[in-house]
C-alpha cells in the first residue's frame, strides 16, 4: 500500500529509470478523482491499446471516448519506447476485477486465477497502455518491451515495490486478453532482474552528424551530355528552394532544365543579366548547399 506518486514525482522516476518521457498537454489535472477515490496504490497494470500509430493512440488515451472517458491509462509506451504521460490520478483503465488478484498483488505472491470482477482497480494500480493491435500479429519491438519493461520498475522502485506488484489486465479482470504478443511472467522476470540493479542511466544523446556539401565542380562540369549524380542533387536542391523548372526531373543528365533552373536560383540570390545565366559560380553554388552524393 502507498500514497500515490505526485505529477513530479512520476515523471522523476521514469526519467531516472532511462526512459524518454513526453508530458501532453494538460496531463497533470487529467483524472477521474470527481468519480472515485485515488489510493492507496498497489501495483502496476500493462495493457496494449488495440490501435496503431503514437499520436492517435495518445490522444485516445487522454480523451477517452463516448462509452468510456478519458484519461485510459497513465502513460502511453510507443513502439520506440517513449513514454507520454496523458494523466495523474485515478484513470479509466483496470477496470473492475478480482479481490483475491488484488491481494495477491499486495503479499507479491503468485497469482489466482481472476474469476471475479467485484473490485475497482482504477483506484488502486497505475496503468500503461503499450502502442499494439493486440492481434497477435502485431510486433513487439525491443525498444517497445524495455519501455515496458523500465517504466514499471520505475514505479515499483519508487515505492519500494517487487515485480510481484506488476500484472497485466488479462490477470486483473475475467474476459481480458492484454497485453497479447509477451508473458506476464517474462515481463516479471526482466523487471525483478531491473530492479536487482541500480536504475540505468539516461541513454546517451549523440550529436547529429554534421552535414557534408558537394566541392564546387567548376564551370566547366555543367555542358551538354554531363551525366553525374551531384546533377540530380543540384535539382533536388534548386525544387526545395522553389526554384525548379523541371517538368520530368530532376535527372543526372545536364539540360535545358538544369540550367533555367539554376537561373531561377542565382535570380532568388540576387544576380541579374548574364550573372544569372544558369551556369553555376562557386559563390552561388555554396549558397545552394548540395549534399555529397
Amino acid at each position: 500500500m502507498a500514497t500515490p506518486l505526485t505529477a513530479d514525482q512520476l515523471l522523476k522516476a521514469l526519467r531516472d529509470e532511462g526512459l524518454t518521457v513526453v508530458e501532453h498537454p494538460g496531463w497533470r489535472t487529467n483524472n477521474r478523482n470527481h468519480k472515485g477515490p485515488w489510493g492507496p496504490t498497489h501495483g502496476v497494470m500493462i495493457h496494449h491499446t488495440v490501435t496503431s500509430g503514437t499520436a492517435a493512440s495518445v490522444n485516445l488515451c487522454f480523451n477517452g471516448h463516448s462509452a468510456l472517458p478519458g484519461p485510459l491509462c497513465h502513460g502511453v509506451i510507443a513502439k520506440d519506447g517513449t513514454v507520454h504521460l496523458v494523466g495523474n490520478g485515478r484513470a479509466n483503465h483496470a477496470g473492475s476485477g478480482d479481490d483475491d488478484v488484488l491481494q495477491a498483488v499486495i503479499a507479491e505472491k503468485a497469482l489466482p486465477p481472476d474469476n471475479e470482477a467485484n473490485t475497482d482497480g482504477n483506484r488502486y494500480f497505475y496503468g500503461f497502455e503499450a502502442v499494439n493491435l493486440g492481434d497477435g500479429k502485431d510486433p513487439w519491438p525491443a525498444e517497445q518491451l524495455l519501455a515496458i519493461e523500465r517504466a514499471a520498475a520505475a514505479v515499483c522502485r519508487a515505492h519500494s515495490w517487487g515485480a510481484g506488484s506488476v500484472i497485466g489486465h488479462s490477470e486483473w479482470q475475467p474476459g481480458k486478453i492484454d497485453p497479447r504478443g509477451f508473458t506476464m511472467a517474462s515481463m516479471r522476470s526482466r523487471i525483478g532482474k531491473r530492479l536487482g540493479a541500480k536504475p540505468a542511466p539516461p541513454a546517451a544523446v549523440k550529436p547529429a552528424p554534421k552535414p557534408t556539401y558537394e566541392p564546387f565542380p567548376g564551370a566547366a562540369f555543367f555542358k551538354v551530355g554531363r551525366n553525374s549524380p551531384v546533377i540530380t542533387a543540384m535539382g533536388k536542391r534548386l525544387v526545395a528552394e522553389g526554384c525548379g523548372r523541371y517538368s520530368v526531373g530532376p535527372g543526372p543528365k545536364w539540360s535545358n532544365a538544369d540550367k533555367n533552373s539554376y537561373a531561377a536560383w542565382q535570380r532568388k540570390c540576387g544576380y541579374s543579366g548574364v550573372a544569372a545565366d544558369g551556369i553555376p559560380g562557386k559563390a552561388s553554388w555554396d549558397r545552394l548547399k548540395v549534399p555529397n552524393v
